[in-house]
């Protein structure tokens, strides 16, 4: 998401100041702008191929969000065109039912596609990559079948007379217009989408998927909803190629059509509206600025991609990401400023002790934890030690929902933490960070941080879609609260950087920064000390001990036994997933099966 800010807050200004709103949205009115003046050149025939570039776009804006954003493979979605174009045909033209106005039918496409497009991505529910792509392949073959067999409804292999849009719209110009219109709505309501917590989560599961569940992203629910997005604009562009085409047969649908709004996606940018957008356009052109080798259109887009691949793998957006080419401060220092936390963690629940009971999970025939238990108290850092592959992962791994435990249980407070359903513990109040940072690269530091604060969003998706006021409201707070998140992690001036231009060091206390967005009563943190240097580590130190102070558990995976015997009020010790001892730090050190098992003398 090159410098997302750029590329999707044509969506509205909400937090953002009016020079930097206008700044993004030029591009977009840029555009549009030019095309909504070339009907004065009269060329009717280069209006029609920019007319099927704004048809084409309607699509790729939607399907955009699930290839460029949720990082679902969907090379078939030409099916979802056949389906709007038919839909559309054949209600117009009454070969089914009574006929009805071609802007009802258009109406009844968008339903339709969504519903099919809720259909086709069912399966990325399971299927990942390449198997979800050939499941989409399938059913743009089965679509193809149905409208050859349907005789009687879609004509077979003659075909059915597409929609004519009356009244204004009836003319050359005025349908033109009238595409362009609906191309201008798709940026809109898909940049309103990117932009949203929907649109961070798609990023997240794109890119951090583990992440974005400990975050509170219920993937499922999530994929049907831009499914159903994502459907609705390719049926509207299946009924204006209809009406474009004048007559539709199961010609019309091929594979090099597919395979051009899928590469205009990945030639525009992952995460990217303008990006997509730009792209559209150039492959809509190609084949007629190059029409003697209109045959070998799949070749050209096929090269296109390669040379961007090579010579941009970002894309057109990352051509056109400016600020990501500024260098950055040599020198950095992280500086937290544990002031901030009071006010971030000011609504923070009721104080909840971590009880792990009795848990037993075993890999095959490897217990992995064996009847493990222990507490954490409210408003305490408690310390998780033991050598490589004593089960400390292992541990957090039951709490945060990754793994089912055969036996026992986990509650945070007087609540029973479900097995399993790792989206469902941000909400509870459990916060977690990870060995490896897992943030998405691509999108700025404030995005990274805003994620983990989905669930604190009431808005409905449709309220997204549309920029509604309670969505609006909770954007601009959501914002502030990651800013006031950052500013406690000492990453405040580096809100607007991309976050694969961070220090390892930073990216560690930016997941910190994101575990503390949800206001969690447990914190976890899995080894954040990790490749810190000694002035780092004494300063995560500090805001470790902080973050307790204001109300929050945390519990301590960490091999840098220092930090561990500065911070922690108490330690548990394991080996092979069986507790060794527990108790204070000063208890620990002096422990002769601790330091035979782990310390070393």
């Amino acid at each position: 998401m090159a410098a997302e800010e750029t590329i999707v807050s044509v969506a509205g200004g909400t937090g953002i100041g009016l020079v930097p709103l206008l700044r993004q949205v030029a591009p977009f009115a840029a555009l549009f702008g030019l095309a909504a003046l070339l009907p004065l050149t009269h060329n009717a025939y280069f209006g029609l191929v920019i007319g099927r570039a704004a048809v084409y776009w309607i699509l790729v804006s939607g399907l955009n969000l699930v290839v460029g954003f949720a990082g679902q493979l969907a090379l078939g979605w030409v099916a979802l065109l056949t389906v709007g174009a038919y839909t559309t045909s054949v209600l117009a033209a009454g070969t089914a039912l009574p006929a009805i106005s071609p802007f009802l039918a258009l109406g009844a496409a968008a339903a339709v596609g969504a519903v099919a497009g809720v259909v086709v991505g069912l399966p990325a529910l399971r299927l990942r990559t390449f198997y979800f792509a050939m499941s989409t392949f399938g059913f743009a073959t089965i679509v193809t079948q149905i409208a050859l067999a349907w005789r009687s409804v879609t004509g077979g292999g003659i075909g059915v007379i597409g929609p004519v849009f009356g009244g204004p719209f009836g003319s050359t110009w005025g349908f033109y217009y009238f595409c362009l219109g609906g191309a201008v709505l798709a940026t809109w309501l898909s940049g309103n989408v990117a932009r949203s917590r929907f649109g961070r989560g798609l990023l997240a599961i794109r890119d951090a998927e583990v992440a974005a569940e400990a975050s509170g992203v219920f993937k499922p629910g999530l994929l049907v909803l831009v499914f159903l997005f994502a459907g609705a604009t390719a049926g509207v562009s299946g009924g204006l190629f209809a009406s474009l085409q004048t007559y539709i047969t199961p010609d019309a649908f091929t594979f090099d059509l597919s395979l051009l709004f899928f590469i205009a996606i990945l030639i525009g940018g992952r995460g990217s509206i303008l990006g997509p957008l730009l792209s559209t356009v150039l492959l809509t052109l190609l084949p007629e600025v190059a029409a003697p080798l209109v045959a070998w259109s799949t070749f050209l887009y096929a090269a296109l991609l390669l040379v961007i691949v090579l010579a941009v793998p970002g894309g057109i957006a990352n051509l056109l990401d400016f600020a990501s080419r500024k260098p950055l401060e040599t020198g950095r220092i992280i500086r937290p400023d544990v002031s901030a936390l009071p006010v971030l963690l000011s609504g923070h629940a009721a104080e909840r002790q971590l009880s792990f009971e009795g848990v037993t999970l075993a890999f095959g025939g490897v217990r992995a934890i064996d009847g493990l238990s222990f507490t954490v108290e409210p408003a305490a850092v408690h310390g998780l030690i033991g050598p490589n592959g004593s089960g400390k992962t292992t541990v957090l791994n039951v709490i945060s929902g990754y793994y089912r435990p055969g036996e026992g249980s986990v509650r945070l407070g007087e609540r029973e933490l479900a097995p399993g359903a790792a989206h469902s513990r941000a909400a509870a109040g459990v916060g977690r960070t990870f060995q490896t940072p897992r943030i998405v690269g691509e999108a700025s530091v404030l995005a990274n941080v805003m994620i983990g604060g989905t669930t604190r969003g009431r808005g409905t998706f449709l309220e997204a879609v549309f920029s509604l006021p309670r969505h609006r409201r909770e954007e601009a707070a959501l914002r502030e609260r990651a800013l006031l998140a950052l500013k406690a992690v000492g990453l405040e001036q580096l809100a607007q950087v991309r976050a694969d231009r961070l220090q390892h060091s930073e990216l560690r206390f930016l997941e910190i920064a994101r575990a503390l967005m949800p206001e969690p009563s447990l914190l976890l943190l899995d080894e954040p000390a990790a490749g810190l240097a000694p002035d780092e580590i004494a300063l995560l130190g500090g805001l470790i001990i902080a973050i307790s102070r204001a109300g929050v558990a945390v519990l301590l995976v960490e091999h840098h036994t220092d930090l561990v015997f500065g911070v922690c009020e108490n330690i548990t010790v394991l080996n092979l997933g069986r507790e060794l001892t527990h108790g204070t730090p000063a208890e620990i050190v002096a422990h002769q099966d601790v330091i035979d098992a782990y310390l070393g003398s």
